[in-house]
Order: C-alpha cells, then sequence, then structure tokens
C-alpha cells in the first residue's frame, strides 16, 4: 500500500447508532478522531434525520471533535450555523451548494473546518481548482440518504484522482470516503488514495465498538 501522506482517521457514523442512547453511544467510541454525524432533510435525499438543536446537544454531550455532513437543500443557508456551534468540520454537497467557494470561507470565517461532498456519479474535475479553499474533500461510495449499503468500487477511479489532486497542492486536505466502509472494503479505498473513513454499521453493529475501531485502524498499518 502506497501511504497516505496523513494520519488515517477513523470517524464512525451515529447514523449507525440507537438514537434514543445517542450520549451513550457517544461514549463507546471513546476513541475516534471525530463523529461524523449525518444531516438529512428528506428532500436533498430520501431520509430525515435530525438537525441543529440535536447537534447542539450532541456538542455539549462530548469533548470528541465532530464531523457534521449535511445532506439537505439550501447549504449555503444553513452550513454556517453548524459551524457556529462549535463543529469542529462542515460538510456541505457541492450538488446543494450555490456559491461553494464563498461558503467554504464562511466555514472557515467561523473556525470550522470546511469540506465539501460529492455523490458517487459527480465528477470532481470542476471542483479541482477550488480544493485550495477547503480542509477536506468526502467522496461518497454509496448514494448518500441511508446507512447500510454495499460499498461501490466505481468510486475507486475518483478517488485516485482526488489523491493525485491533493498531493499535487501539499497532501494537507484530508481525502474522506463515506458508505459501504467494513474491514474488507477500507483497505481498497486506502490504497486508492483515502485517508478519513466513516463508518456507520462496521462499528456500531460490533458488541465493541472502541475494539472495532481499533480493528480497522489496525489493517491500515499494515
Amino acid at each position: 500500500m502506497t501511504p497516505s501522506p496523513r494520519t488515517p482517521c477513523i470517524h464512525p457514523s451515529i447514523l449507525s447508532a440507537d438514537f434514543a442512547n445517542l450520549e451513550r453511544e457517544l461514549s463507546r467510541i471513546s476513541t475516534a478522531d471525530a463523529v461524523h454525524v449525518d444531516v438529512m432533510d428528506n428532500h436533498f435525499v430520501p431520509n430525515l434525520t435530525l438537525g441543529l438543536p440535536v447537534v447542539e446537544s450532541l456538542r455539549a454531550a462530548t469533548d470528541l471533535p465532530l464531523d457534521i455532513h449535511l445532506m439537505i437543500e439550501d447549504a449555503d443557508v444553513w452550513a454556517p450555523r453548524y459551524a457556529e456551534l462549535g463543529c469542529e468540520s462542515v460538510t456541505f454537497h457541492a450538488e446543494a451548494a450555490q456559491a461553494p467557494i464563498r461558503l467554504a470561507r464562511e466555514l472557515r470565517a467561523r473556525h470550522s473546518s470546511a469540506a465539501m461532498a460529492l455523490k458517487p456519479a459527480t465528477g470532481i474535475e470542476s471542483y479541482l481548482d477550488m480544493l485550495g479553499e477547503l480542509d477536506m474533500l468526502l467522496l461518497m461510495t454509496v448514494e448518500p440518504g441511508f446507512g447500510g449499503q454495499s460499498f461501490l468500487d466505481l468510486v475507486l477511479p475518483k478517488i485516485r484522482r482526488a489523491r493525485k489532486a491533493v498531493d499535487d497542492l501539499g497532501g494537507e486536505i484530508a481525502v474522506q470516503i463515506d458508505g459501504g466502509v467494513n474491514a474488507e472494503t477500507i483497505l481498497r479505498a486506502a490504497d486508492a488514495g483515502a485517508d478519513t473513513f466513516v463508518a456507520g454499521s462496521a462499528v456500531y453493529a460490533a458488541e465493541d465498538p472502541d475494539a472495532a475501531i481499533a480493528g480497522l485502524r489496525g489493517l491500515l498499518e499494515h
């Protein structure tokens, strides 16, 4: 495996957690690099999850960094609100942003990392010139909207293109993937150049989520 210039990070997704006991579920992933929080509006994607009030409660319940993934319309309006809550990273979808460069700068101005997500069928070529405005690029490896889907290998070439583009800029931008990440697929994604991995059921379906995180990290170290 060609090593990434960044230390691999595991971001468990609470989409696979028990929503009735989120504070407890956060305590079960104490070794995570960040908590991935999927915000869905039943418009941009065909599912409805949670919004600002719940994220504000999560912020108060954990010291872990919050990695907010907005799968919503009107990202230009709403994304800065999540940065204002103190979320360390806010991801908006390129397909939902009217002015992605301005939005990325607004997030950074509010002391949040700026991240942009692309659906599986969205190419990166139109966005290469704005990579320097981002702290992270998220490449969806399933169609956004639901957990438990199978990893789409057709995204691997896009991950490789993203890795090359990021390396050409100095390798400071994280390349995150989200969808179908497990002990098998994480290696394929890492080989392609991903360095930040959102894992939902692979972590929360385990009896010991922290042990599952350690297992995924161990795979990446070999």
